[in-house]
């Protein structure tokens, strides 16, 4: 964890240098064909993850791999216009490495956006799902190993993962915009092969109405940082079986992109209406 401490402290160097001291409160992780929201932010500094000292890469394409310091809706933001996911080769301490950094920069609320598949028979693909809960089907935790206090507790509460005050101010946010929001429970599995029919079925019978390849470690590093969090899922398919088709990539992000405009929308309402 030490090493993890200097690696941080690397980091932060640069990027407060880069972006002229900022102090972003809210947090924003863009996925899948959701990175144009960055290009809302004003007063931006950009710095690509290549540049930063010891910051993972994005190698998926619809992740523009760029970390966005601003301000989006009178709220200080920094962006994370791409994400890092386990199945990339990148261990859970990488993954939420973004996260770290967030929590070293004061940041509050994070809001983590991903494209999930959907399990709950009542979706279709374009549809936007509030995160009210997840399961962890990853076989990893990012905060296996030696736990450093100052980070956070050894044994956090999951009890709230995703903020009740926040979820109530999405809702809020979504009726006053006129988009329909589903809400339901996110699983995680580890990727990068899309699920089997029987993995779905399985799903389905524990509760869950999406699937990703996403999310779960960063709400749980967030957590674990005190940071309170929403999650929003874009359904940009349905999950392997659901329909009799198979599944490819190329559909993500072009379902995704067809629904840009409201997402991006929304989230810019819920940030007008935080605190």
């Amino acid at each position: 964890m030490h090493s993890i401490r200097r690696k941080l402290d690397e980091s932060l160097s640069y990027i407060k240098a880069e972006a002229e001291n900022k102090q972003p409160q809210v947090g924003l992780v863009l996925g899948s064909g959701l990175g144009p929201l960055g290009n809302e932010i004003s007063k931006a500094s950009i710095i690509d993850y290549k540049n930063i000292p010891y910051f993972p890469v994005s190698t998926v394409e619809g992740h523009a791999g760029k970390l966005i310091i601003g301000n989006l809706e009178g709220k200080e933001v920094i962006a994370c216009q791409g994400r890092f996911h386990y199945y990339e080769g990148y261990d859970l301490t990488e993954v939420t490495y973004p996260i770290r950094i967030m929590q070293a920069l004061g940041v509050h609320t994070l809001i983590v956006t991903n494209a999930a598949g959907g399990i709950n028979k009542s979706f279709k693909p374009g549809d936007i799902m509030l995160i009210e809960d997840h399961i962890n089907l990853l076989g990893s935790n990012p905060l296996r190993g030696k736990n450093e206090p100052e980070l956070g507790p050894r044994f956090p509460d999951m009890t709230e993962a995703y903020a009740k005050e926040l979820k109530n101010l999405a809702t809020k946010a979504a009726n006053e915009l006129g988009i329909t929001l589903k809400k339901g429970v996110y699983a995680a599995f580890s990727g990068p092969s899309y699920e089997t029919p029987a993995e779905i079925r399985f799903l389905r019978l524990v509760g869950a109405d999406s699937v990703g390849m996403s999310t779960v470690p960063e709400v749980i590093v967030a957590n674990h940082a005190n940071i309170k969090v929403l999650g929003i899922s874009c359904i940009t398919n349905m999950a392997s079986g659901v329909l009799d088709r198979k599944l490819s990539h190329d559909e993500v992000v072009d379902t995704a992109n067809k629904v840009q405009a409201s997402f991006i929308k929304l989230v810019k309402k819920i940030i007008a209406l935080l605190p």
